[in-house]
């Protein structure tokens, strides 16, 4: 089977669940990203022939066509050339945005939804919903139970909507923490429903009891110097670290030394909320317990009391309390950790959610 995955970017390091669909669905995968008008194929220089898109060039100019219309048809071109059986469209807006070639093709499409695309309010309004989307496509991909009620509730028929959480990597299974640190890691981008201004202000009640706390924050975002500027003001040069962009080896190593893995999330004022964040699901299955919110997709892979804690969103006393919980209490910490990662292999694996994709495929290409 020839799939062709649809994806806004080329290799966001934040968007690894992408990553992931590349590199392990069945098939022969060609990967086309890009905005509208400008979609390229990975590993090909050009769609098309150099001939063929002088050509199409001439005929955009004789006949005035809009200026998206020589990758409009050298998209469809390459479809054609490199016997497309299913596509598979990452993100509900990039769906939107090429639907009109979609069914151009004629060829069937399956949308997977990751979160803000599902949420943001101005999104949802500039795609009208969503309703031709939901139309076309052969099945409706959700990453969490809210976001199918989300979905449905814009008019997707439920028979449509299919609810399939990401897998971590298996190397995270690997991972065995030994508990030696007081240390708590967040990784995540730095934007505003992940909240790390949040993580850190409970960070600072666990300092005032245990001074040689440690507190991991790893990532990027448009919150850095947030982050930054909250640290210095409250003195915690030396208990909080900004540690940038990790790679996934170095995230591993982190959650072997670390406590807790620690989230704040809440739902942005602009309606934007996770799906399910896979660095929890990545934290749980290396056996660490999560501290994080009653939020979107995490209460269905994170229990509250037996693999972690969940606490309200903006709860900020209560995040403190029980980063100072597990302190007071290692063996506990151990306890739940491991119920995590028990729990991450029977429910959530890679494998799982792949093999539901490599079935829905399948059965749309038919």
């Amino acid at each position: 089977m020839n799939i062709a995955i649809f994806s806004p970017n080329q290799n966001p390091y934040s968007e690894t669940f992408i990553q992931a669909h590349k590199a392990y669905l069945k098939g022969n995968i060609f990967y086309y990203y890009g905005s509208k008008g400008d979609v390229k194929l990975e590993g090909t220089p050009r769609l098309i022939s150099k001939f063929k898109r002088i050509t199409l060039n001439i005929i955009r100019k004789l006949t005035k066509k809009q200026h998206t219309y020589v990758n409009d048809i050298s998209l469809l071109l390459s479809l054609k050339k490199n016997n497309i059986n299913v596509l598979l469209v990452e993100y509900g807006t990039h769906a939107y945005n090429l639907l009109k070639i979609f069914k151009q093709s004629k060829l069937p499409f399956i949308v997977h939804f990751h979160g803000y695309d599902a949420s943001v309010k101005a999104v949802i309004k500039d795609c009208n919903c969503y309703d031709e989307v939901f139309k076309a496509a052969a099945k409706i991909i959700v990453v969490s139970k809210k976001m199918e009620q989300q979905i449905i509730s814009m008019g997707c028929p439920k028979s449509k909507v299919v609810y399939n959480v990401y897998g971590p990597h298996p190397d995270y299974e690997l991972v065995n923490p030994n508990f030696s640190k007081q240390q708590f890691l967040f990784v995540g981008r730095l934007t505003d429903k992940k909240a790390p201004y949040y993580t850190i202000i409970a960070f600072k009640q666990v300092v005032e009891k245990y001074p040689n706390a440690k507190l991991l924050i790893a990532g990027n975002g448009i919150l850095f110097n947030v982050c930054k500027n909250l640290i210095q003001m409250y003195k915690l040069e030396s208990n909080v670290k900004l540690l940038g962009i990790i790679t996934p080896f170095e995230y591993r190593e982190l959650l072997s030394n670390s406590l807790a893995f620690v989230q704040h999330s809440i739902t942005a004022e602009d309606g934007d909320m996770e799906g399910t964040p896979l660095a929890v699901l990545e934290a749980s299955a290396a056996g660490l317990p999560v501290i994080s919110t009653i939020h979107a997709g995490i209460p269905d892979v994170i229990l509250n009391e037996t693999t972690g804690f969940l606490v309200t969103e903006h709860d900020v006393d209560a995040m403190a309390e029980k980063m100072i919980l597990l302190l007071n209490n290692k063996e506990l910490a151990m306890h739940l950790g491991n119920n995590g990662k028990n729990r991450i292999k029977t429910h959530f694996t890679l494998k799982r959610h792949i093999d539901v994709i490599d079935n829905l495929l399948e059965e749309a290409s038919v």
